[in-house]
């Protein structure tokens, strides 16, 4: 009995030996592999590097979809028991750019929309239909002959807009020449001191076109499955303050699996045309009767953000 329980004590001791130098040497292979693919991708990043700083043409793009339904029926704890509801807002950012030894070309594309609905299935007097909410239209060239490597002359041309509701009403056009400075990899900062600012509206009483400065920075850039774009464009009119107006918005979106992931995208913006026709179109905005106007209307501050799911282009 004893000779017995010394020989499986052996066996064992022998099993977990064994299984134990197999595990290190699993563990040893393992590491000689991953120090020979950390090897490969450091190289394959060095070429793409060399790729990406050959003159040519640089396009890509990325955007979010978000959105969310629910139906009511009989849910008396709120005021509309039976009801159906839903949102749904889809942003997406582009580019194409070309780099040159002796100038550049940048262009792009930002959208931002999205739609609402509620019904209320108990009344008739509502509306059944996804209504648009955020619309955002922004595009963007800007042209410039270098100068040194950091700074050239350059030539901006942008328009930014609404579509899904009031296309063009307003509407807004920069057009202006200056310089660019790109004082690292990336970012953008463009000043135009002569930029005319023409803008397109119904309401001529409201909205005024005219000279001022133009400054837009952008910062654009990948990190592995990161991918993220900032964007601050402001017109200083010459004549007012009034005149003035300013938008900056942000997009991040996370790669998960293949090309699909999750992204964030938000916006401010600042412009008192804008704010002064809204107070126009709603009853007593004041609240004293008085008729809406520069000197009195408040200028709040415009925001918006959209939380979905992303696919990278």
């Amino acid at each position: 009995m004893t000779k017995k329980v010394l020989l499986t004590a052996v066996l064992m001791l022998s099993i977990a030996f064994g299984f134990s130098q197999t595990k290190e040497e699993l563990k040893a292979q393992k590491a000689e592999k991953q120090s020979v693919a950390d090897a490969a991708q450091a190289e394959a990043d060095a070429l793409q590097a060399q790729i990406d700083a050959l003159p040519g043409w640089r396009i890509g793009g990325f955007g979010v979809i978000g959105g969310s339904l629910s139906n009511f029926n009989n849910w008396y704890s709120q005021a509309a028991a039976n009801n159906s509801s839903g949102n749904i807002g889809i942003s997406f950012n582009a580019f194409a750019n070309k780099l040159e030894d002796k100038y550049f070309w940048r262009n792009s594309l930002a959208t931002n929309f999205s739609w609402v609905k509620l019904d209320n299935k108990d009344t008739d007097l509502d509306s059944d239909k996804f209504e648009p909410t955020t619309d955002v239209f922004n595009i963007s060239s800007l042209y410039g002959r270098k100068l040194s490597e950091k700074l050239a002359a350059s030539a901006l041309m942008e328009y930014r807009t609404t579509v899904l509701d009031n296309f063009n009403d307003p509407g807004y056009l920069d057009i202006g020449i200056g310089a660019t400075w790109t004082p690292i990899e990336n970012l953008i900062v463009v000043v135009h001191p002569l930029n005319y600012n023409f803008v397109f509206a119904d309401n001529d009483n409201v909205f005024e076109s005219s000279l001022g400065a133009k400054i837009v920075a952008d910062y654009t850039r990948q990190i592995g499955a990161v991918a993220f774009k900032s964007n601050l464009s402001m017109f200083q009119s010459y004549k007012s303050g009034d005149l003035s107006n300013a938008t900056w918005t942000n997009s991040f979106s996370y790669t998960l699996w293949k090309m699909i992931g999750v992204g964030f995208d938000f916006g401010l913006r600042s412009n008192k045309q804008e704010a002064l026709n809204y107070a126009l179109g709603q009853f007593d905005p004041i609240g004293t009767g008085a008729t809406p106007t520069f000197d009195n209307v408040d200028n709040d501050l415009q925001t918006y953000y959209t939380l979905g799911l992303t696919y990278k282009f």
